[in-house]
């Protein structure tokens, strides 16, 4: 049986943006994203430039939806992590250490969260808001459930609390960068300057 050429992209939509995606990851990874353009991704999957251009609108368009794809496996871990606890609080403090430590590390999430690539994730965010977007994705569910149980303070809504917690991981980054993570410095300044907004009055 002849073997099916992995470099021909699917009928399927979303199964060739898919290919796509997975040759630009592949390429970046190597080359790093400032050096890696839209010939070579094309190069990688075995398609045109044309052909790319096809399903996705430019270059920051691709490495916005590569950054979510890693994100959400991400999500995943994450989610696990913080429902690991029973208090919100904790899960808030833990939970934002542990993404924020491998978020950092993460040489494609960092687009959005490192300090040192500040204009290229303007350029690609744009007006989309794409840190604070997945921040809610991630978080909301989680702020859901501590509003359930009265652990949320009243009043703050999801996008806002997560617009809020996008800002304090870009700040927690550079921090993590310079110093060690497991410092519990770290979680010091989260318990007193983070965690107030979030609870109840009193808490």
């Amino acid at each position: 049986m002849a073997r099916r050429n992995s470099n021909v992209l699917s009928t399927d939509v979303e199964e060739a943006r898919g290919q796509i995606l997975a040759a630009a990851q592949t390429t970046f990874l190597r080359f790093g994203v400032d050096k890696t353009t839209m010939d070579d991704i094309a190069k990688a999957a075995g398609v045109s430039r044309p052909t790319i251009y096809r399903y996705f609108r430019d270059r920051d368009t691709l490495i916005a939806d590569l950054i979510r794809l890693r994100s959400r496996k991400l999500f995943v871990r994450g989610t696990k992590f913080v429902l690991e606890r029973e208090h919100f609080r904790d899960q808030l403090v833990d939970g934002l250490m542990f993404m924020v430590d491998h978020g950092r590390q993460d040489p494609l999430i960092r687009l959005i969260v490192g300090p040192e690539h500040m204009d290229l994730a303007t350029t690609v965010v744009g007006t989309s808001r794409l840190a604070s977007t997945l921040t809610l994705e991630m978080w909301g569910p989680i702020f859901d459930r501590a509003r359930e149980r009265g652990e949320l303070r009243a009043g703050m809504s999801n996008e806002r609390a997560s617009e809020w917690l996008a800002l304090v991981q870009l700040i927690l980054v550079g921090r993590l960068d310079f110093e060690n993570p497991a410092d519990p410095s770290h979680r010091a300044l989260i318990e007193t300057f983070v965690l107030p907004a979030f609870l109840p009055a009193g808490a």
